[in-house]
């Protein structure tokens, strides 16, 4: 990637944006330099591929799309093929508080202009160009984003913005929480998997070399930003890892999405469909259990499974989207062995991942023992004590699949959707 730090400059209020702030538009707060007090914005991008940087600056619309509530009853949904309105689409993430819009949007037009900071004395940028991929998220690569920090002594006015996929979001994200024990923080995913999941829900953290995303928090940004255009340049291997969470909300919440191919083919519409209804899934499901404490689990369909792949085969061998579609093909084989679902689910999903052109088994040195040994890290107890209840939003707390010294499996069961 060319430099970060002409992509755009931001400036923001020095408190947190929320959804009370009735006149808040994501276009000109992002991108303005008008500033009341002093400001400082730090970008944090990836040096993997290829970034246009007008892509960001998502031009002023007329007016602003309806606003999509989680906590609300379901809205028409805009059928593939038709044209959009060239407004954004607005789903709201509702945590109180800490409550925060999502954007989708793209582009309109053939040319953006990008205003740059260059002496403003009350904006400055700062950026860091960190590696791509799920073997640098790590503690060294973190300490890069805090040595810029303090060697660009940003107060706790300041913002950070991640620009790029899972990667530079969790790790940014992650940076915020902890830098002077919190700072503001904005999401820019440019992938489908960051754009349909990661981006959304506050989890950020890093992974340790006996787990996956062991080492975190959850943090909650003040608003994503999502240009659909970023998926034009994205490799196809990329496109096909992030349509397994598509998938995953199509088994457990969603099931009457039906446009794969047009999904495979890039259509702009059916990516903008699948993108907005994996928001609004994901944003009802955290606005009822923020902290995985019952509800949010579900979420985790294939995650068991796909973290001790990405774990015990090595981080960055495989995409995490395509290790989650073989989760996702062992937590259905599993299903069917307790009859909970017939043999026709097991078939829907194996057709729609090979569709998708995602693996539907793990890697063949991936031994029985080699998942025993990973996932125990998250579950002491594995051996002798193995829960396979499914999960309801009436559980207890303490659910979560790393607690308790037991193993939680999200399962399939009933109708698919379920």
């Amino acid at each position: 990637m060319a430099s970060i730090s002409n992509a755009f400059s931001l400036s923001l209020p020095s408190n947190r944006i929320t959804n009370s702030s009735s006149d808040f538009n994501p276009i000109t707060s992002a991108l303005s330099l008008r500033v009341n007090k002093p400001a400082k914005v730090s970008l944090f991008g990836s040096d993997s591929g290829e970034f246009s940087p007008g892509r960001v600056a998502v031009s002023k619309p007329s007016g602003i799309g309806g606003r999509i509530c989680a906590n609300a009853a379901r809205v028409m949904d805009q059928p593939v093929g038709e044209k959009s309105s060239g407004a954004p689409t607005i789903v709201e993430v509702d945590l109180g508080n800490w409550s925060y819009p999502i954007y989708i949007g793209h582009v309109h037009g053939k040319k953006v202009i990008v205003s740059l900071t260059k002496g403003n004395p009350a904006v400055s940028v700062e950026y860091v160009i960190l590696p791509d991929g799920e073997k640098f998220k790590d503690m060294d690569t973190l300490m890069k984003v805090f040595d810029k920090a303090i060697e660009s002594r940003l107060d706790r006015r300041c913002t950070f913005v991640a620009l790029g996929g899972v990667v530079i979001g969790d790790m940014c994200g992650f940076a915020a929480a902890s830098f002077l024990r919190g700072v503001n923080f904005i999401q820019i995913p440019t992938t489908v998997m960051a754009q349909v999941d990661s981006s959304v829900g506050g989890k950020t953290g890093i992974n340790h070399p006996l787990g996956k995303n062991l080492i975190g928090a959850f943090y909650q940004p003040q608003c994503v930003l999502i240009d659909t255009d970023t998926l034009d340049t994205l490799p196809d291997r990329e496109l096909a890892s992030g349509l397994a969470e598509v998938i995953k909300y199509r088994l457990i919440r969603d099931a009457e999405k039906k446009n794969m191919e047009k999904l495979i083919a890039r259509n702009p519409n059916a990516l903008a469909y699948a993108i907005k209804r994996s928001c609004e899934n994901k944003a009802e499901v955290v606005s009822l259990d923020e902290k995985e404490s019952g509800l949010r689990a579900t979420l985790n369909l294939g995650h068991t499974f796909g973290h001790a792949i990405e774990t015990g085969f090595g981080y960055g061998q495989w995409l995490h989207g395509e290790a989650v579609a073989a989760g996702t093909v062992m937590a259905v084989d599993m299903s069917y062995r307790l009859g909970w679902i017939d043999s026709s689910i097991v078939k829907r999903v194996d057709d729609i991942l090979l569709r998708a052109k995602l693996p539907t088994a793990p890697p063949e040195t991936m031994t029985v023992e080699m998942f025993k040994s990973v996932m125990a890290v998250r579950a002491p107890s594995l051996p002798c004590s193995v829960n396979l209840e499914p999960l309801s939003p009436t559980l207890d707390k303490n659910v979560d699949k790393k607690v308790d010294g037991l193993l939680r499996l999200i399962l399939l069961k009933g109708p698919l959707g379920n």
